[in-house]
């Protein structure tokens, strides 16, 4: 094992952004720098096809999931340092991209505390890949001129401006919704957004599994209980929704194509 001497730098520790789940989503920076790692803290959500890329590295499973037991945040970012420390090439796998809801600028500010260097690798959002594959635009002209992307899971039980939010007649791409849909509802029912206003939750984004329901605010809470929907799984909602192709799972369009 070599430890990094007094005075000499450590190896930067690298964020990775896995993408949604498809391996064929994963960008070629990601791919050169899961060859080059000698450990990699995977997260759960990262497809185990993904670690093909990196059959040389030692594998650390720092899992974190709503509703489940999670790696605690603390020991994660110590493993990181303490490989670091050790002179170790490491990475840091996450399901995303690591600063959408990833905790990946947290990292990057932490590490560089202890005098680590951080290199952010941008992953595709399960959000884009989730809408792109149901047929939906995320913004498109006349429209939809804006997108915000929301989290409905805070460690702090803060919320959103939904009033702002409802009025600013941008899309909105909620992540982690499932458990809190029907707060998201009221929500924005309450602030005053349309009952009519498309939704499309998407779950699995970019596997073979993926399935979407088409719905409305209004009757999303039915639907989505009805539609059997888990985590995880994204709601876009805003009038581009209405685009969304039938109620296909992605399995099927590619037998289709």
């Amino acid at each position: 094992m070599t430890h990094v001497k007094p005075g000499q730098p450590h190896p930067p520790v690298r964020l990775i952004g896995a993408g949604p789940g498809d391996p064929e989503l994963l960008t070629l920076k990601a791919v050169r720098a899961l060859g080059e790692a000698e450990v990699v803290l995977v997260d759960d959500l990262v497809n185990p096809e993904i670690l093909a890329h990196c059959p040389q590295a030692r594998l650390v499973r720092v899992g974190k999931r709503g509703g489940c037991r999670s790696t605690p945040q603390d020991f994660i970012q110590r493993l990181m340092l303490r490989y670091a420390r050790q002179g170790r090439r490491v990475a840091r796998l996450k399901g995303g991209d690591p600063c959408v809801f990833g905790r990946g600028g947290e990292e990057q500010q932490w590490l560089a505390r202890h005098g680590v260097a951080c290199e952010i690798i941008n992953g595709i959002t399960s959000g884009l890949a989730a809408a792109t594959d149901c047929g939906i635009p995320l913004t498109l002209r006349g429209v939809a001129r804006a997108v915000t992307l929301v989290t409905a899971h805070t460690e702090d039980d803060s919320a959103p401006d939904w009033k702002a939010l409802a009025a600013s007649g941008a899309t909105l791409v909620v992540y982690m919704g499932v458990a809190t849909l029907p707060a998201t509802r009221g929500h924005l029912l309450a602030a005053g957004m349309a009952p009519a206003t498309p939704v499309a939750m998407i779950e699995r984004a970019s596997l073979p599994a993926q399935r979407h329901c088409v719905s409305s605010l209004a009757a999303m809470e039915d639907d989505a209980r009805a539609f059997g929907l888990r985590s995880p799984a994204v709601l876009v909602i805003g009038d581009v929704a209405a685009w969304a192709r039938a109620q296909e799972t992605r399995a099927d369009l590619r037998a289709s194509a």
